[in-house]
C-alpha cells in the first residue's frame, strides 16, 4: 500500500482538502441529475458509490478525527446506504500509513529518540493503519511487541475538524438548536481521550485485569516504561481480525464461543464496572489459533452513570415498557421527552422510542439471543428505513436523549452487528458468572 509522506495538520490546509473534496462530490452530483434526465430510471447506486469514494480519498489523507468520523459511520449498517459503509469500513483498519522518514521523525519528536535506541528490532513498514495512529512490530528482551504511533497534528486538529464536519452531521441527524451543543462536546471530549495515549494505558491495564477472568476472552500486556503521550507499546497479539475470521468461518459451535467471550466482555464492563469500550468495530479485535477473543484497543472508554445507566436498562424490561406511567417517566429520565414538548410531540416521540426500545431491547427479554436471526436485524433495518422517510420527523429537533445515547448506542450496535457478521447465540446473563 501506498504510504504517506505528510499529514495537512493546520486548519486552512485541512480545511482545502475538504473543499476539494466537495467539489468533487458536487460533481458527482451534477452528472448523476445530467444522466437521470437521459435515463429517468437511473438508481443512486453509482452516485452513492462515486460519492464514498471520493469522500473517503479525502478524508484518508487527512486522517484524524474527520476519518475517525468515517470509521464511526461504517458501523451505522441500518443508517448509511451500502457503498457508504462498504468504503467507510476500510477506516477501521485499512488506510494508507505513514513512510518510514515519518515515522522516524514522529517517533523522535514524541519520544526523544529514534526507535532503534529503544527496541531491539524495530518494522519500520506499519502492521496496521487506522484513523489515529498505525502499528509496527517490534522485539525487545526477546519480547514480541506491538507499538502504536499517533499521527502527527490529530490531537491539535480535533477541534477545528469537527467544526468542518459539523454542518454535515447536523443535517445528517437532523439536529437543531443550540441543544445540539453538548452531542458535538461530547464527540469532542472523547477524540481527545483517544489521542491520550498515557490515559488509554492507564485504562487498558485496569480494563484487562478486571476482565481478566471472563472465558475465552485475552489481552495483551501494556508497558509503561515504553510508552508515552503519543506511543504506546503493547505485547504481540497473533491472531486475524475478527471480520477476518467471520468471513471464514463455518463452525458454529466456534461462532458461540467467541461471540459469548464478545457478550460477556460488554456485560461485565456494562453492568460491573460502568465503563465500557465503546468502539467495537472488527478491528479492535482478533481471534487467534486457540479460537480466543483478544481485544486489543482501549482508547475509547465510555464511563456510564448511575443516572443514565439505570433508566436506560429499566427500559430493557418488558414489563416497564409495557407500564405507560413508568415508561413516560424514563423517557423524561433520559432526556428524551422535554417539559417544553407540545403535546403533539410527546405523543410523538413517546411512540417513536416506544416502537424503537421494543425491537432493540429484544435481546435481553430471554435466557439466550440468536444474533443470527435474520427477522431481528431485518426489522431494524425497517424501522430505520421508515424513520428515514418520516416527513414529520424530519420537521422537528433530532436531538432527543442525554449526551450518553451517543457512545452507549454505538456500543450496542457495534456489538449487535459483531454478533451477527459472527452469527452467534449467547447466554444473556452468563457474564454473572464472573463477577
Amino acid at each position: 500500500m501506498k504510504t504517506i509522506d505528510r499529514i495537512p495538520t493546520n486548519k486552512i490546509q485541512r480545511a482545502s482538502k475538504l473543499v476539494t473534496t466537495g467539489v468533487k462530490v458536487g460533481g458527482n452530483y451534477i452528472k448523476y441529475y445530467g444522466e437521470k434526465m437521459i435515463n429517468p430510471n437511473l438508481s443512486k447506486e453509482k452516485l452513492n458509490e462515486n460519492n464514498a469514494e471520493d469522500i473517503y480519498d479525502g478524508l484518508k489523507s487527512l486522517k484524524g478525527s474527520a476519518l475517525k468520523v468515517a470509521q464511526m459511520l461504517s458501523m451505522e449498517k441500518n443508517i448509511m446506504p451500502k457503498a457508504y459503509v462498504e468504503k467507510f469500513s476500510l477506516a477501521q483498519f485499512q488506510v494508507p500509513p505513514l513512510s518510514a522518514p515519518l515515522v522516524r521523525k514522529t517517533f523522535k519528536r514524541y519520544f526523544g529518540g529514534t526507535p532503534e535506541s529503544l527496541f531491539d528490532t524495530f518494522d519500520s513498514n506499519s502492521i496496521a493503519a487506522a484513523s489515529i495512529g498505525q502499528v509496527h512490530k517490534a522485539s525487545k528482551d526477546g519480547k514480541a511487541l506491538a507499538v502504536k504511533i499517533q499521527y502527527p497534528g490529530v490531537a491539535e486538529s480535533i477541534s477545528s475538524d469537527l467544526a468542518l464536519v459539523r454542518p454535515v452531521a447536523m443535517k445528517m441527524f437532523n439536529l437543531k438548536g443550540k441543544d445540539s451543543e453538548k452531542f458535538f462536546k461530547e464527540v469532542e471530549g472523547k477524540l481527545l481521550e483517544e489521542t491520550d495515549y498515557l490515559l488509554e494505558v492507564i485504562q487498558s491495564k485496569e480494563i484487562t485485569e478486571a476482565c481478566s477472568n471472563i472465558s475465552n476472552l485475552i489481552f495483551p500486556k501494556y508497558y509503561e516504561e515504553l510508552s508515552g503521550s503519543r506511543i504506546i507499546t503493547m505485547d504481540w497479539m497473533t491472531g486475524v481480525h475478527l471480520s477476518e475470521f467471520t468471513q471464514k468461518n463455518t463452525n458454529k459451535g466456534d461462532a458461540n464461543s467467541i461471540g459469548q467471550a464478545l457478550w460477556d466482555f460488554y456485560m461485565f464492563q456494562m453492568h460491573v464496572l460502568r465503563r465500557v469500550h465503546a468502539d467495537p468495530h472488527p478491528g479492535n479485535f482478533l481471534v487467534n489459533n486457540d479460537k480466543q477473543l483478544i481485544a486489543i484497543d482501549f482508547g475509547c472508554v465510555k464511563e456510564v452513570p448511575d443516572e443514565f445507566y439505570v433508566p436506560y436498562f429499566e427500559l430493557a424490561k418488558p414489563e416497564n415498557l409495557e407500564n405507560k406511567d413508568v415508561f413516560l417517566e424514563k423517557m423524561y429520565a433520559l432526556e428524551i421527552l422535554k417539559t417544553t414538548d407540545t403535546p403533539q410531540e410527546l405523543k410523538f416521540f413517546s411512540e417513536l422510542f416506544h416502537e424503537m426500545l421494543s425491537l432493540f431491547t429484544l435481546p435481553f427479554h430471554g435466557e439466550t439471543f440468536d444474533f443470527s436471526d435474520s427477522k431481528f436485524f431485518g426489522d431494524i433495518a425497517s424501522l430505520s428505513e421508515k424513520f428515514a422517510k418520516n416527513t414529520e420527523l424530519r420537521k422537528m429537533n433530532g436531538n432527543r436523549g442525554s449526551k450518553h445515547f451517543l457512545y452507549i448506542n454505538r456500543t450496542f450496535f457495534g456489538l449487535y452487528n459483531l454478533l451477527n457478521d459472527l452469527g452467534a447465540s449467547v447466554d444473556i446473563n452468563n457474564y454473572k458468572k464472573f463477577i
